[in-house]
């Protein structure tokens, strides 16, 4: 597992080293942008690059608009609310919200929890919670 630690969840693994680069430009990015940054990284065929980003597309995680010949493709969820929603999931799936919430703030790192609790109660005293 640790080869993957970085990996974002809820995509297979191209996709998620996609999203990575989509995320990581602030206005988008072209088909062509995302290949040459690949490079780096990957032996990936410019076709297989377009073709999980047309994947992407389709599913609807990302939106397009045509700039000249190309489309700039955006994330329409940002990489936190994206986890924040495979976390709303985890929990609606696993069967006891409450053993299951438990266990999670149980393996957070004292400073996360404490943020946690800090977060919990300004949406308290907002009467957002």
């Amino acid at each position: 597992m640790q080869g993957d630690a970085g990996r974002v969840r809820g995509f297979g693994e191209l996709e998620a080293i996609v999203m990575e680069q989509i995320w990581a430009a602030p206005d988008g990015a072209t088909v062509p942008e995302v290949h040459e940054r690949l490079l780096g990284e990957r032996d990936l065929a410019y076709t297989t690059v377009m073709s999980t980003i047309h994947n992407l597309y389709r599913k609807g995680r990302l939106t397009r608009e045509p700039e000249g010949r190309k489309h700039r493709y955006r994330a329409t969820a940002s990489k936190a609310e994206h986890s924040a929603d495979l976390m709303r999931e985890a929990l609606l799936s696993g069967g006891e919200s409450h053993a299951i919430l438990t266990h999670f703030v149980q393996q957070m790192d004292p400073a996360d929890t404490r943020r946690l609790a800090e977060l919990l109660a300004r949406l308290d005293e907002d009467g957002s919670g």
